[in-house]
């Protein structure tokens, strides 16, 4: 009698974070992802709640990337019993031994100050997970290269393809009792000056397909020129650039263009800061694995040397007593904690200086309420004025925008027989369907929380 497999949805639908699936061959359950929650307080409650399954069940988890919303729920699945192994690319697995910790670190502070100026309601106030148990799922991680088979004890059968979104992305092909599942990931695009385009699939016999950017196009013009103009227009009334980085892909591409803008003398020599320690470490992953993007050695070693490392919290502090014209590159990407949040008080509140966006803001998160014209936002329990000004370079998004997918979905032979759309908000998600659909005449679904589909 042939066993069953079936596909079941944790997470990344109806939004762009959480991304958590359950592939189960008859009792053998492997989850692909295992992602934090983010943005709104609802979603991030569901971090606080078991799978649906015994973690202790499943077998293997597969990451397709480093990021949270894909790899930041470690902790909390091992705590519950998971001991399988994690398989990941080298340079996931890299990243994962900085991203988890600082998580960990993180959340572990965010309580602390909870407890001490009694802002949550929650008494005492605890971390999702600690820098401790973040630490220890290191332990878990297995090697998968690129472009060769793995085949797991318990039978599913793994090839990596290189998604183009981050250093070590992959599109993860799974194949277990016979059929070809292709999860996406988050699919780069080709116009990135640091990331390969995602390599190409000729086949699946089902997709998992991410639609962040499924209901648009991104924006297609120069992003050194829009990150000069924003800069010289910045430096010339005295002011700072702040710009709330992703730590891994978008740091490093930030630092490239910038380095290309003084040393051609478009923008003025002005100080570049590089205040987040994970975005220290994820840049010497990135020079250290020059296979994973397009960058020369020496490209990359310019890019590196060009900011002034700040590793010291009173360090970083000092930055905000500086009144001179700077660039400060600080964690994180939607503005939703770490050190960026402490120049926020300062410089948004100072409508000389700018706070730059570098691509999709997650609803729900500060970067998404400055980025549509918020007044104020609120940090640390306190209001803070938004006086700055706030622009955002999505030309900048490693995500491939709806074009971008339909070329990547017009390599395979044949049409999978179903599609299921991910890693969207609504309208994001249910647009790529209807275009896939009517461009492609492909099977597309958009699955719902929960959801079990017998493929």
């Amino acid at each position: 009698m042939k066993k069953k497999l079936t596909l079941r949805f944790f997470g990344a639908v109806g939004t762009v974070t959480g991304s958590r699936f359950l592939l189960q061959y008859g009792r053998v359950p492997f989850l692909i992802d295992c992602g934090l929650f983010q943005g709104y307080k609802q979603l991030r409650l569901r971090n606080w709640k078991s799978l649906p399954v015994p973690a202790r069940s499943i077998r293997a988890v597969v990451l397709t990337h480093a990021h949270l919303d894909h790899s930041g729920w470690l902790p909390v699945l091992i705590r519950e019993g998971f001991r399988g192994p994690v398989l990941a690319t080298p340079s996931t697995r890299a990243l994962c031994r900085y991203l988890l910790p600082d998580s960990g670190f993180i959340q572990e502070k965010d309580a602390a100050f909870a407890n001490r100026h009694g802002t949550s309601r929650h008494h005492p106030a605890r971390p999702l997970y600690t820098q401790a148990e973040a630490e220890a799922s290191l332990k878990l991680f297995e090697r998968v290269n690129f472009h060769r088979r793995h085949r797991t004890r318990q039978g599913l059968e793994l090839y990596f393809r290189r998604a183009g979104h981050i250093p070590g992305a992959a599109t993860v092909e799974a194949r277990l009792g016979g059929r070809t599942i292709v999860f996406s990931g988050d699919l780069g695009h080709g116009d990135s000056a640091t990331m390969m385009a995602p390599e190409p699939i000729e086949q699946a016999d089902y997709l998992v397909l991410e639609s962040t950017y499924g209901d648009r196009r991104r924006d297609r013009s120069d992003p050194e020129q829009a990150l000069a103009e924003v800069i010289r227009t910045t430096v010339a009334r005295g002011g700072t650039v702040i710009i709330p980085a992703f730590a891994v892909g978008r740091t490093q591409l930030l630092l490239h263009h910038l380095e290309r803008l003084i040393s051609s003398q478009r923008i003025p020599r002005v100080p570049v800061f590089l205040d987040s320690p994970l975005a220290i470490n994820a840049t010497e992953v990135f020079a250290d694995n020059p296979e994973d993007h397009r960058l020369t050695i020496e490209q990359a070693e310019r890019a590196c040397a060009l900011p002034r490392y700040v590793h010291d919290p009173e360090d970083s502090r000092q930055l905000d007593h500086d009144p001179m014209p700077k660039i400060i590159i600080a964690g994180s990407g939607m503005a939703t904690g770490g050190r960026v949040l402490h120049h926020l008080k300062v410089y948004a509140t100072d409508d000389r200086h700018t706070i730059l966006f570098s691509g999709f803001q997650a609803p729900g998160t500060r970067g998404a309420d400055m980025v549509a014209g918020a007044e104020s936002i609120r940090i640390h329990g306190q209001d803070w004025p938004v006086r700055a000004t706030v622009a955002n370079l999505d030309m900048l998004s490693a995500h491939a925008d709806a074009e971008e997918i339909i070329a990547w979905l017009n390599h395979f032979k044949r049409p999978p027989r179903k599609t299921f759309i991910v890693h969207g908000e609504p309208a994001a998600s249910d647009a790529l369907r209807r275009r896939i659909t009517d461009k492609l005449g492909w099977h597309c679904e958009v699955p719902e929380m929960n959801q079990s589909y017998e493929l």
